[in-house]
């Protein structure tokens, strides 16, 4: 066969990076506009649009006209689009978020005449493990790499395998990524030349036989003009990504095997400090993500009227768009992080308008003095909850059972009481609302006007009926209902509701124990059975659960021993060292100072138990204001830190629940320093040789070094997306988390704070990731709070996957919005889903179906047992309808292979 050449024209388009979105958009429509002139004058011009459908919708939003010339063009497979909808980070989002993305681009694609048949992911910072999965089941073959490529790859094209056994053939972008044949076409001299050295380039690759992949094009790149001749000119052709690499059938029989997640330096950078800067933003990623993921979807499918697919629709786009490779990254200029800051900021607001609304049409059920409690997850459910109920009554449950509670606080009852004009006092009433409640009572008690106030009142008000009455008035006085926050161990049941409430004494019961109901004196009460678990009991040195113990030491250091022996030693050190690197990669100062030893340490009993005990531990340290400049040129990495100190303190509090095998900690500190990166360090009860952390429908085992080959420092650093584990201890996380282990510690990265997007000498990295800006607001300036757990374990790391899911998803608190005189509703299940290390992470409606996506978050078999079910089938990532599934007594029994994501859509009992 002789030497062919495929020449693929493309840009890969950033959406916003180093100019914010708008900025690139007046870019992008230039150069589509310039993409569709050429093709329809030139008609053997192909053209790949970068694999996102973001560049077409950005485009004809601006230009609505020209849909049918783009659909044209891709009917007739001169322009490939897709199949993304974005071109997303892959390790910066759930899993969940990576098919909405696929599912988005290839559905709207197929609208303009069909998705280019490739998983291309060109410019990812490293590829998730379970990816040829996604794409396997989305109806995709093949996937298109460049980055995160190991060295035991020697051919451009190898067989994808995930965790779960699916391989995809996917072609390897070597020599220069997508832009390796960039140089072929920039003048006409030395054009044969030119093209021999490539094919003794890509030949090494390739192999003597068949064509070679020559990616011409390169970030924001218009085509040329013309080049359909320069093509011919050396005997190649021109054509789509998809219709080169679909010449190839998608079997993988014979090419090199490569499991799991790509992650390796060895070919390319992979930039993997964009997994910790501006972290605010992954916080409030993971947060939305939750938010619409878990609760609106869910609830609004089991437990809503109408679907609001709209609203759903929108926050979804916006997640989507978040998702960007240079948005939630955080490694674009400032103005482009604000955008992606607020667009993740919508679709959480989304997310909580759809939830409150399906949660308030439950709560129109439940007395008004009713507390309803909401269950996220699939399984029943005993967790603690935090209730701002009124009087003193013990907590009862919707049979009238009495619950374990304990008083956290006591609301003031008297608001106002002092020398006032009434006329002033009457301008503070808005309707019936004064002080934030409302009015309940009021009279005139001499020269005072007294008010009574509540959380809610039957009371029709009308202020003119006070103005004749307050001749003489010299005082006012506002009094509250008497109301308490407490918190109460809840049961509920699976996807589903229960409601309490306070009641009487007489008409509360224990049907477990003998003992008297608490009295006055004691407001809280613990009711045992053999399954309940064990009261907390603390001081401010020793909180115990029995299932975990915390001893706080001098220097604010927790020793934690779990029930089964397994003991942490010193967890809780905070190190603080310099870093000159930027939004890409960590790069320390050549003289760094490490602060870790605190100046001061202060501790603070806050609950002893016994639902709920928490100690507040606060250290006083001193850190370098920012890095030492070098004068006249401050874009130059500095070789040290400044003498120049900040007072900094953190606070951690540390919190024990009734029934919970890991210890809560909230870490909080104002950071008023720059160019630092701060760590929360937890010696490993055994040393490790490997670290397990949790990411997009797989958990990945790394071992302790990364491999290094392009000249990037390979450093070992990480991302875990709710935990990460190692040698008896996990971490529970609530968002994307950078982690490092070596072989006796785990270290967190809770804050980076950097100066520049790029710098143009990073000590760690040989070349320029992108141009050198300052990004002053990624210094991450101001209150940094990180909620996380610490669960010792022994074994197996899949003890962790269920508490890591309770730590995620708290139970919903809504107050009862119904008359007073309704019953208490009893509980009610919504669904149940069950099986070792199954894991729901969707649930929703499409087209009168529930859809529900569970994963086998194990390396065993396991099986999938679903409730409540009428008529179930399968079907795939996109939705599509496949066999029935087997119904027996309202159950589905679904197989699960280890690590598999599997998809169903069913109609309820």
């Amino acid at each position: 066969m002789s030497t062919e050449i495929v020449v693929v024209p493309h840009t890969h388009w950033d959406r916003e990076w180093y100019e914010p979105f708008q900025r690139f958009r007046l870019r992008l429509v230039a150069l589509l506009d310039e993409v569709l002139d050429t093709m329809e004058r030139e008609p053997d011009y192909h053209f790949t649009l970068d694999g996102q459908l973001a560049c077409v919708d950005d485009y004809l939003e601006v230009r609505p006209e020209n849909r049918d010339r783009i659909a044209a063009l891709v009917k007739a497979g001169r322009l490939a689009v897709g199949p993304w909808q974005i071109l997303l980070d892959e390790f910066l989002c759930s899993g969940e978020n990576i098919i909405r993305n696929l599912e988005l681009g290839m559905d709207r694609a197929d609208k303009l005449g069909g998705a280019m048949p490739v998983g291309y992911l060109p410019d990812m910072f490293g590829h998730t493990a379970q990816m040829p999965q996604i794409l396997r089941k989305a109806g995709l073959l093949h996937a298109c790499v460049y980055r995160g490529v190991p060295s035991s790859v020697t051919t451009d094209a190898f067989a994808w395998t995930a965790p779960d056994g699916t391989a995809i053939r996917t072609q390897y972008l070597p020599a220069g990524g997508y832009g390796n044949g960039a140089h072929l076409f920039h003048d006409s001299e030395g054009l044969k030349e030119r093209a021999a050295a490539f094919v003794r380039t890509m030949r090494e690759w390739h192999g003597p036989e068949g064509s070679l992949l020559a990616m011409y094009g390169t970030d924001h790149s218009a085509p040329v003009r013309g080049l359909p001749e320069m093509v011919a000119a050396i005997g190649a052709r021109m054509d789509t990504l998809s219709g080169y690499i679909g010449a190839y059938s998608g079997d993988v029989d014979g090419l090199p095997r490569v499991h799991g997640e790509l992650r390796s330096h060895a070919r390319a950078n992979i930039l993997p400090g964009v997994i910790s800067v501006r972290a605010h933003v992954k916080q409030a990623m993971g947060r939305a993500e939750r938010m619409v993921e878990r609760y609106a979807e869910p609830l609004a499918a089991l437990w809503g009227e109408e679907w609001p697919g709209r609203f759903l629709d929108m926050a979804w786009w916006r997640l989507v768009d978040a998702s960007g490779h240079d948005s939630v990254t955080g490694c674009g200029v400032d103005d482009t992080a604000q955008q992606v800051a607020a667009r993740i900021a919508e679709a959480e607001h989304l997310g909580q308008a759809v939830r409150d609304m399906v949660t308030a049409r439950l709560a129109e059920a439940a007395p008004s003095d009713a507390v309803v409690i909401v269950n996220p997850t699939p399984q029943t459910r005993s967790g603690v909850v935090i209730l701002d109920v009124e009087g003193t009554d013990p907590i009862a449950g919707p049979t009238g059972e009495a619950l374990p509670t304990q008083p956290i606080e006591y609301a003031p009852t008297l608001l106002l009481d002092q020398e006032m004009d009434p006329a002033v006092a009457l301008s503070f009433v808005h309707g019936t609302e004064l002080y934030g409640q409302h009015i309940t009572d009021w009279k005139v008690d001499g020269d005072t006007l007294a008010f009574t106030v509540a959380r809610e009142t039957s009371v029709v008000f009308d202020v003119d009926d006070l103005r004749a009455a307050i001749d003489g008035v010299t005082r006012v006085r506002i009094e509250a209902e008497q109301r308490r926050t407490v918190a109460a161990l809840v049961t509920a049941p699976p996807l589903g509701h229960t409601t309490v409430r306070p009641a009487p004494r007489d008409e509360v019961y224990d049907p477990d124990a003998p003992q008297p109901l608490p009295s006055e004196h004691h407001p809280s009460c613990w009711l045992r059975s053999d399954d309940a678990p064990l009261p907390v009991r603390g001081d401010a040195q020793v909180l115990d659960n029995g299932l975990v113990r915390v001893t706080i030491a001098e220097d604010g250091l927790l020793d934690i021993v779990g029930d089964n022996g397994t003991r942490i030693t010193g967890a809780g050190r905070i190190v603080d060292g310099g870093d000159v690197g930027d939004t890409y990669n960590y790069a320390p100062p050549r003289a760094d100072l490490v602060v870790s030893q605190p100046v001061s340490v202060e501790t603070e009993m806050i609950l002893s138990g016994p639902i709920v005990a928490a100690v507040d531990v606060r250290r006083t340290y001193r850190w370098p204001a920012a890095a030492e400049a070098i004068e006249g040129i401050p874009e130059v990495p500095a070789l040290n830190r400044r003498a120049e100190m900040e007072e900094i303190v953190v606070t951690m509090r540390v919190e024990l629940r009734a029934g919970e095998p890991f210890v809560r900690l909230r870490v909080e500190f104002d950071n008023r320093c720059d160019d630092h990166r701060v760590r929360f360090h937890v010696p490993l009860p055994t040393p490790a040789s490997e670290s397990h952390a949790e990411g997009q429908f797989a958990v990945v085992t790394r071992p302790l070094t990364s491999e290094g080959g392009c000249g990037e420092t390979p450093l070992p650093t990480f991302p875990a997306s709710s935990w990460v584990a190692a040698g008896g201890v996990a971490a529970l996380l609530e968002h994307v988390t950078e982690y490092e282990v070596n072989d006796d510690e785990l270290a967190l990265t809770l804050l980076r704070s950097v100066g520049y997007l790029s710098r143009n000498r990073n000590t760690l990295r040989p070349e320029p990731a992108g141009p050198q800006l300052p990004t002053p607001a990624a210094q991450s300036r101001g209150l940094r709070t990180v909620n996380l757990a610490l669960m010792p374990y022994l074994g197996s790391w899949e003890k962790v996957v269920p508490h890591a899911e309770a730590f995620r998803h708290d139970l919903l608190v809504v107050p009862g919005l119904g008359d007073r005189s309704l019953p208490m509703p009893q509980p009610a299940p919504g669904l149940s889903v069950t099986g070792d290390g199954v894991v729901m992470t969707s649930l929703r409606d499409r087209d009168g179906w529930l859809e529900l996506r569970v994963v086998a978050m194990t390396p065993s078999p396991t099986e999938a047992v679903i409730s409540t079910v009428q008529e179930a089938r399968h079907t795939d990532l996109r939705g599509r309808p496949g066999a029935p599934l087997q119904v027996t007594d309202g159950t589905v029994r679904l197989p699960l292979s280890s690590w598999e994501i599997a998809t169903i859509q069913f109609r309820k009992l």
